[in-house]
């Protein structure tokens, strides 16, 4: 049985946590991401383990939140694959904040998102909300016809977050029209900053943002490209990893914080390369566990702690 929106376990009316309730006691991030959905199965496919049915991937969110949630600020994950599991046992501890995602994806097999809206089915009272402390939003941004519509969207899933008493944590990503493409005009870093200006602007309570230069670079023009970014932010921000090598994101992390970042939420630079591996519990401890304390280590010492932001 669902909770309905008038249910004990949505927190209508009542005030949204801080952010606390997601950070270290520093006042940074150090949040893993763990709600990949189709993309999630197309890494298993490409690592050579074929096509996953569903509980492949429900265990294998569940072994991430075993291995890496009690060392983590926040843990991330979709209603579709895990997060019921996930809160019936408990293996996110009190001191990581549970962070749902509540994006419906616009996806083809085996292909990059598209397009998002908001997942009703989270919003309406189809699942339960009990020990969530924040929703995440993913938003594709482009300079199209659609531009207005992404941002009113924005603008929604912050008041529907406040509604239920949640933070809201707002991740643009941005992508090339055809157009941009075919004219050889894309620079990713600016639309980056663009899609900053016009959505951090919001409301949201976080801000989850691509790094810039895609993590490549020497240490100083990482530095300079994250204070660029930082300069049309407002509010607090962490960066994803999504798109950096994996043998890059810890500096970009020391850089984005340096430049005012307060943390990061990260799932592919943790555990990208254990996908699909038959041995994926003790390759999490030994491998992914260790990148996830450097990161955390960078975050107690160079992240600007939220409520400075």
């Amino acid at each position: 049985m669902t909770d309905s929106p008038t249910s004990p376990h949505v927190n209508l009316g009542t005030p949204a946590p801080d952010l606390d309730s997601i950070a270290l006691a520093s006042g940074g991030f150090a949040m893993v991401a763990m709600d990949q959905r189709e993309s999630l199965r197309a890494m298993f496919d490409l690592a050579g383990a074929g096509r996953p049915a569903d509980p492949v991937l429900v265990e294998f969110k569940r072994a991430v939140a075993r291995a890496l949630a009690p060392r983590s600020s926040g843990f991330l994950i979709d209603r579709h694959y895990g997060f019921e599991e996930i809160r019936r046992d408990g293996t996110v501890p009190e001191t990581s904040g549970l962070i749902l995602a509540a994006d419906a994806l616009t996806q083809q097999d085996g292909g990059p998102v598209e397009e998002t809206d908001l997942d009703e089915t989270v919003l309406d009272g189809g699942v339960s909300l009990a020990g969530v402390s924040a929703l995440k939003l993913l938003i594709i941004w482009r300079r199209d016809a659609k531009r207005g519509q992404r941002v009113a969207l924005a603008h929604r899933f912050v008041a529907e977050s406040r509604r239920l008493g949640l933070l809201s944590v707002l991740e643009p990503v941005v992508r090339a029209t055809a157009e941009e493409l075919d004219s050889g005009t894309w620079d990713a870093d600016e639309a980056i900053r663009e899609a900053a200006r016009e959505l951090s602007v919001v409301g949201q309570d976080l801000y989850k943002v691509q790094v810039p230069l895609a993590g490549l670079g020497d240490a100083g023009e990482q530095r300079a490209a994250s204070e660029a970014l930082a300069a049309d932010i407002r509010g607090p921000w962490v960066v994803l990893s999504q798109g950096v090598e994996r043998d890059r994101f810890t500096d970009a992390v020391r850089a984005a914080c340096r430049a005012g970042a307060s943390g990061f939420l990260s799932g592919r630079a943790l555990w990208s390369d254990i996908v699909g591996s038959p041995d994926t519990p003790r390759l999490l401890t030994d491998r992914a566990l260790p990148r996830l304390e450097a990161l955390r280590e960078i975050v107690e010492t160079d992240a600007r702690p939220w409520r400075q932001a």
